[in-house]
């Protein structure tokens, strides 16, 4: 019986530790947040750690099945983990966009200005 309560098949588990990185974000991502939260872009609703699948997205906008990543010193080391996961992301129909917790700390304005633009992108092809 399929359990219409979770998240793109999720499970609680996955669902907990969403919650907890909610809770504990990285610097990068608190600072990108601050300027997502309550629709401040473009009027977007933008999800933190929003889980979907056995992933957990860093920011997830719905309306234009935009994946925002901040992506950390660890992800140098994993460039196959996290193709693979952008190929599956984009089965669901998602867009994935990818920056470096030094774009994000260092030039937010033009981090900002891409994820907008990419999101007014997917809006038009809506």
């Amino acid at each position: 019986m399929k359990n219409n309560n979770r998240i793109r098949g999720t499970t609680p588990e996955i669902e907990e530790a969403a919650r907890k990185l909610r809770n504990n974000l990285t610097p990068a991502e608190a600072y990108l947040w601050a300027a997502l939260r309550n629709k401040q872009l473009e009027g977007l609703r933008f999800r933190c750690q929003h889980p979907v699948g056995n992933f957990i997205l860093d920011f997830y906008c719905s309306s234009c099945k935009l994946v925002v990543e901040v992506d950390g010193e660890i992800h140098t080391h994993q460039n196959k983990y996290d193709d693979a996961r952008t190929a599956k992301l984009a089965e669901y129909g998602y867009k994935v966009v990818r920056f470096k917790n030094e774009q994000v700390i260092n030039d937010l304005p033009r981090v900002l200005a891409e994820i907008r633009r990419v999101a007014l992108a997917l809006h038009s092809q809506l």
